[in-house]
């Protein structure tokens, strides 16, 4: 590439670094508190993942997509999650129509999942058929119906919701779903001081309003940038490390692993782990991912990946705590 051409490129990285920090900012005016939540849903979209959100009712969770969507100049759809969701309800299905001549034919009707932007809400609330319907969408992204295969337009972005202390007619998500989530991230509840900013923001006059920011075709060149973010050698062996370590299989385990876990992390989370370091370098104005890109998408990108044993649920092991863990191990070694 000549100095021309680069300083081109500098200049269409710095605009879009631009774009993203207004889209930081939008959602920042109606989800607060949670600065760094917003940058690792900011980064997911940037890497091509899907993200799955946790907490108690009442924190946000649907607030924070809906702020993330109305920002970007994409289409959006919501799906309440219940147990007598059908997969046509979320996919779309074929209607016997008719024209003014007489003539009868099917057309194919899009379901929700025909958007940019999908809110699953309290996705763990439908049946394993319908969440089985979602998992094709998520890892294709495409639906079929009827033998016929419907791509959907990308981006294709699904923030899944549930609740972790309501698990009365439940279908909690199996592994293999679990595991095309790209990052999984926990809404805690706000401190004194963020709790008094949201009740001054919902409590008094008009609600803040979110403007869109970033469009499709911004996204789809800061996913590619992303792609083209190189990554150091001891970075990806670090990454590869802290996933081979947290399989209980693997003799140089450290001992939480062995003891609490059935399963470790598949390849996925070393993928989830390279690809937002290199989107959280690249917001960062830097031209490579670092250390601490991985450090900090380690815990989003391997806790729900890690299938924790009888033992470690009857004594309440908080994944994250194995995952650290695993870091601390892969240091050491790589």
């Amino acid at each position: 590439m000549n100095p021309a051409e680069l300083e081109s490129l500098e200049r269409e990285i710095d605009a879009l670094r631009g774009k993203v920090d207004a889209l930081r900012a939008e959602v920042g005016r109606v989800f607060l508190g949670h600065e760094d939540l917003v940058e690792q849903a900011i980064l997911a979209l940037l890497a091509g993942g899907h993200c799955l959100l946790e907490g108690v009712p009442g924190l946000g969770k649907t607030l924070l997509v809906r702020a993330l969507a109305r920002a970007l100049e994409l289409r959006y759809a919501r799906i309440q999650f219940t147990p007598d969701l059908m997969p046509a309800d979320i996919t779309g299905t074929n209607l016997l129509v008719g024209d003014e001549r007489g003539n009868r034919g099917f057309r194919f009707q899009e379901g929700p999942v025909f958007a940019n932007v999908v809110l699953a809400d309290e996705i763990n609330r439908a049946t394993p058929k319908t969440q089985a319907a979602l998992l094709e969408a998520m890892q294709e992204s495409a639906v079929t119906v009827a033998g016929t295969r419907h791509p959907l337009e990308e981006p294709f972005l699904v923030f899944a919701t549930q609740n972790p202390i309501e698990m009365e007619g439940t279908f909690p998500l199996p592994e293999a779903q679990l595991d095309r989530f790209l990052l999984k991230l926990r809404i805690a509840p706000p401190t004194v001081d963020h709790l008094v900013r949201i009740l001054d923001a919902t409590t008094g006059g008009d609600p803040a309003s979110v403007e869109p920011v970033l469009g499709r075709t911004d996204i789809l060149r800061l996913r590619q940038l992303v792609r083209e973010v190189p990554v150091a050698e001891h970075l990806k062996r670090f990454a590869a490390l802290a996933v081979t370590l947290s399989s209980p299989s693997t003799p140089e385990a450290p001992e939480p692993v062995r003891k609490y876990l059935r399963f470790g992390s598949s390849p996925r989370g070393a993928q989830a782990m390279v690809l937002c370091a290199k989107a959280r370098g690249l917001l960062r104005r830097r031209y490579h991912a670092s250390f601490e890109d991985l450090k900090q998408l380690a815990v989003p990108a391997l806790r729900h990946r890690l299938i924790l044993n009888f033992e470690a649920e009857a004594e309440g092991i908080d994944p994250d705590r194995i995952v650290d863990a695993v870091l601390e191990a892969a240091g050491a070694r790589a």
